[in-house]
């Protein structure tokens, strides 16, 4: 597989920024450096020189099989993930499904200049029409976004420092609808079980 150093400090260094930005304890760089010692070796060393630079945050590192099995029996024990591209397309779904499935979850591409939100799932035109889109992943990635462009107008030193905030509770008020929406005895998702559709709202 193809990987650089300037991409492995990219999404290191984005990680480190999160975890400051975020208030965040902790970042653990997921990879498979004990077979593929070129290529994920590069990433856990270029993890290793960056952690250095945040010496406020803890630093750890989890072979992406064994961090799957952990994800799964001790979720609690992580704060942030940084993963090359494939372990994390893969651990990021083993977490939606720790929370309620793919259809639950929003996902972020963020770059440099600019960053695309969508549900995880993406825009599932398979299902179409057939009223079994769960809207909360909608509501989440909205906030998400929010949130990315309050960062990026702080960065830019604008007075709008306000935004950042709301966004903040609006993310907080989304979980807390879903919360919500989850009561025994009330409607069910398909995603979680159960019949209901969108239809049934």
């Amino acid at each position: 597989k193809l990987i650089t150093r300037k991409g492995c400090e990219r999404i290191c260094r984005y990680a480190f920024e999160y975890a400051v930005r975020e208030g965040r304890k902790k970042v653990t760089a997921v990879h498979k450096a004990n077979i593929m010692k070129c290529t994920d070796g590069l990433f856990l060393d270029v993890a290793r020189e960056i952690a250095k630079e945040y010496p406020q945050i803890e630093f750890t590192d989890s072979i992406v099989d064994a961090m799957c099995m952990r994800l799964v029996m001790h979720p609690e024990e992580y704060d942030v993930l940084v993963c090359p591209n494939l372990y994390g397309d893969i651990v990021s779904d083993l977490c939606a499904g720790l929370v309620g499935g793919l259809g639950l979850t929003p996902s972020a591409n963020i770059g440099k200049d600019g960053a695309i939100f969508e549900p995880i799932h993406g825009s599932a035109p398979d299902i179409a029409g057939q009223h079994k889109i769960n809207p909360r992943p909608v509501r989440a990635r909205a906030a998400l976004a929010e949130l990315d462009i309050a960062v990026r107008v702080e960065r830019a030193a604008a007075p709008e420092r306000i935004y950042r905030p709301v966004a903040l509770v609006h993310i907080a008020a989304a979980l807390e609808y879903d919360r919500a929406e989850a009561v025994p005895g009330e409607r069910v998702r398909r995603e979680q079980s159960g019949r209901a559709g969108t239809h049934d709202d």
